[in-house]
């Protein structure tokens, strides 16, 4: 008999985590997530200052068949001046019942908080954080802090009624498998920028913090026409700020700037998935910790996952410029592969330029929607 609990306590919080692991044991292209990580998003993140989650197990007898969150993000609806709920971390055995239980119940949980909108997902907060289901490319695993279903899921979501709001691309480019076009002409693209008194760095690691309260504001800028953005505040910023600057290379990461003012940027990071995904249970005791941070030399590839340019200054170039430097610095170290991730499907302007460079959208993730 099929029965749904609601997240209360510390082990049955431990549960919820670690149910993907049990699910996915015989699956080649499963990373599990590091539970250390999972417990503080879960938990301690600063979204939890100003909107609320309620995690559910599903259980069939004694074991457990399902998990999910409902989601309510006050933070999306007060700036897009909606009414909306999410539901994310989800995750089900190949049963429709157990997703339709699985969904009701969020949707249910979502109903007494008072949401009258939409049921969206799955997102992980907001689509600051992991979001999307993978619909098309299973046949690899995924890359770092991109999420990853098995291939009956879409049809599960679809089954409750759920439909496509949008589509959410991933980009790959493998070897010198790209046009360096953009690489050749970057001498002229910066001497182009530097007459516009707009200069391309490399971030400043030794002030980090002021540097990184800098981003925050093009980042709220750059990204704030993108479906459903919600602006990340100084808290919320700093604590993915932290995690990243774990594993940033200097390299990876630059800036535009025009007289001192910060106007775009972009970065990438290794894919450390490439580690965890042989960490056991996503646990760094005892020898996970060792494989994460003695196997990051060993990675060999990277994932783009910002660049934004203010508006104003688009099209000026510095989005070229700034991945052909990153490009540069793909081939100087010897990585093998990179991901662009991610891209909406009707971004057409970054999507081409991608393409132009021989970019391909080997991997699809679905943002799901209905009324509730």
């Amino acid at each position: 008999m099929k029965q749904i609990v609601a997240v209360s306590n510390k082990k049955q919080l431990a549960a919820f985590i670690d149910f993907p692991h049990e699910l996915y044991k015989n699956d080649p292209n499963y990373v599990p997530e590091l539970f250390i990580a999972q417990k503080d998003l879960l938990t301690t993140h600063p979204f939890h200052k100003h909107s609320s989650l309620q995690c559910f197990l599903l259980y069939n007898g004694d074991q457990i068949i399902g998990r999910i969150a409902a989601i309510l993000n006050n933070s999306h609806n007060r700036v897009n001046q909606v009414n909306d709920g999410f539901f994310g971390f989800f995750d089900c055995v190949n049963d429709q019942s157990a997703a339709d239980l699985l969904l009701q119940t969020a949707s249910d949980w979502l109903k007494e908080k008072g949401v009258t909108g939409l049921l969206m997902g799955p997102v992980n907060f907001s689509t600051n954080e992991s979001c999307g289901l993978l619909v098309k490319g299973f046949d690899m695993p995924p890359v770092v802090m991109m999420p990853y279903n098995a291939s009956y899921y879409p049809a599960l979501l679809e089954n409750t009624g759920l439909l496509k709001k949008v589509d959410l691309l991933a980009w790959r480019f493998t070897g010198e498998n790209y046009d360096d076009r953009s690489v050749k002409l970057v001498d002229r693209l910066e001497e182009r920028l530097k007459r516009n008194n707009i200069v391309i760095r490399k971030i400043n690691m030794k002030n980090f913090k002021a540097e990184a309260a800098k981003l925050r504001e093009v980042y709220n800028k750059a990204w704030d026409k993108n479906t459903g953005f919600v602006p990340l505040n100084d808290e919320e910023f700093d604590y993915q700020a932290k995690d990243l600057k774990l594993v940033l290379d200097p390299d990876f990461c630059l800036v535009a700037e025009k007289d001192g003012e910060l106007v775009g940027f972009g970065a990438a990071i290794p894919d450390m998935n490439q580690i965890q995904i042989n960490i056991k249970k996503g646990r760094l005791l005892p020898t996970g910790l060792f494989k994460l941070l003695f196997g990051k030399k060993k990675v060999k590839g990277i994932r783009i996952l910002l660049l934004g340019v203010v508006d104003g200054y688009r099209k000026m170039g510095i989005e070229a410029c700034i991945y052909a430097k990153i490009i540069q610095a793909y081939r100087r170290k010897g990585f093998e592969y990179a991901e662009a991730s991610w891209t909406l499907e009707h971004n057409d302007m970054v999507n081409s330029a991608i393409e132009a460079i021989k970019g391909d959208p080997y991997k699809t993730y679905r943002i799901y929607e209905k009324q509730i």
